[in-house]
C-alpha cells in the first residue's frame, strides 16, 4: 500500500473560504487490502475526497479485481458499497465523475490480488485569513478618511439654503421697487417736444 499526495493548486478566492487541493492516491493488493482515508482530528476545517481514477497494475492476474467502500462503523448495520470491478482483458481502468467523499472513508479488495490503483483529489477548504485581514485595513482607512473631510453638509441641505438666499435677494429688489417713486415717462412723438419749448418762450 503506498499514498501519495503533492500540492495541485491553491486556488478559487472566496470571502470565507479557501479550498486548497492535493493529489492523493493508494494502492490495494493482496498484501494489504484495505485502507482508510482519514484526516487529523485537529484539523478543523471542512475535508473531502474527490475519487478520479480506479485502475490495475501492470502485475494485475486476468481475474475480477472487485473494490468497495466500508460504511464507517457508527452502530447502523450497512452494508459495504462496490466501487468498481475491473479486469485486465475487460476493463483496466475505470473513471469515477462525480464520487465525493468526506473522511473517514474505507476502501476494500473485496476479490482479485491486485494491484489496484485509486487516485483523486483531496480538498480542504481552509479559513481564508488574509481577505479578513484586507477587510480590516480597508476599515481602518475609511475611518482615517472619515477624520480627515471636514463634514459636509447633504446636497438637498446645500439646495436648500442657496434657494432660501435666493429668495431674499429677490424679495430686497422688490422693496426698492417700491420705495423709489415713479418719475412721468417722458413724452413720445414730435408733439411732445413743442408744448414745452413754447412754454418756455413765454
Amino acid at each position: 500500500m503506498a499514498e501519495g499526495a503533492m500540492s495541485l493548486t491553491d486556488s478559487i478566492d472566496s470571502k470565507s473560504e479557501k479550498p486548497m487541493s492535493l493529489i492523493w492516491g493508494c494502492e490495494l493488493s493482496s498484501e494489504r487490502d484495505s485502507y482508510t482515508f482519514q484526516v487529523p482530528e485537529e484539523w478543523q476545517c471542512e475535508q473531502q475526497l474527490a475519487l478520479r481514477t480506479i485502475c490495475l497494475g501492470e502485475k494485475a492476474r486476468d481475474e475480477f479485481h472487485v473494490v468497495e467502500i466500508v460504511p464507517p462503523e457508527d452502530g447502523k448495520p450497512r452494508a459495504p458499497v462496490p466501487l468498481a470491478t475491473l479486469k485486465p482483458s475487460v476493463l483496466p481502468m475505470a473513471t469515477l465523475v462525480g464520487v465525493e467523499l468526506t473522511p473517514p472513508v474505507t476502501f476494500h479488495l473485496r476479490a482479485g490480488s491486485g494491484p489496484v490503483y485509486i487516485s483523486g483529489q483531496h480538498i480542504s477548504l481552509m479559513p481564508d485569513l488574509s481577505w479578513e485581514e484586507e477587510e480590516e485595513e480597508e476599515e481602518d482607512e475609511e475611518e482615517e478618511l472619515a477624520e480627515e473631510s471636514p463634514e459636509k453638509p447633504p446636497k438637498g441641505q446645500a439646495a436648500r439654503k442657496g434657494n432660501a438666499a435666493k429668495k431674499r435677494r429677490l424679495e430686497k429688489e422688490d422693496e426698492q421697487k417700491n420705495a423709489a417713486p415713479e418719475e412721468p415717462l417722458p413724452g413720445k412723438g414730435r408733439g411732445a417736444g413743442r408744448g414745452k419749448k413754447a412754454a418756455a418762450k413765454k
